[in-house]
């Protein structure tokens, strides 16, 4: 399984970007795919989660901000950020999974990075 992600840069705040996650070499039907962020000298958080079923969840710090979708005929996961602000700035990863992540993330209220099997490169969003 390969991830790439795009879509990052440098934003003023209060402006918005799409990030993009190409997937490709999955073959079962579930899934859950994420996207976490990292900031130097911080933990991996996670940011949102999304589902085959189309269940999602998010982070406290991003809800009614960012959403979560995908394009099924794609096979590409998008993160669209509005509002964004300095302390969002961080390196993105995509991360994909089995569908089983979901019922975890939503019984724990916690968004694990080993729920995910799958990681794409990074894209650097840095907003000013």
């Amino acid at each position: 399984v390969q991830l790439v992600e795009s879509g990052g840069g440098s934003v003023q705040a209060g402006g918005s970007l799409r990030l993009s996650c190409a997937v490709s070499g999955y073959t079962y039907s579930g899934y859950c795919t994420g996207w976490f962020r990292q900031a130097p000298g911080k933990e991996r958080e996670g940011v949102a989660a999304l589902d085959g079923d189309g269940d999602t969840s998010y982070a406290d710090f991003v809800t009614g901000r960012f959403a979560i979708s995908k394009d099924n005929s794609e096979n590409i996961p998008y993160l669209q950020m509005n509002s964004l602000q300095p302390d969002d700035t961080a390196m993105y990863y995509c991360a994909w999974g089995p569908s089983s992540a979901m019922p975890a993330i939503q019984a724990r209220g916690i968004m694990s990075p080993a729920y995910f099997a799958f990681w794409g490169q990074g894209t650097q969003v840095t907003v000013s």
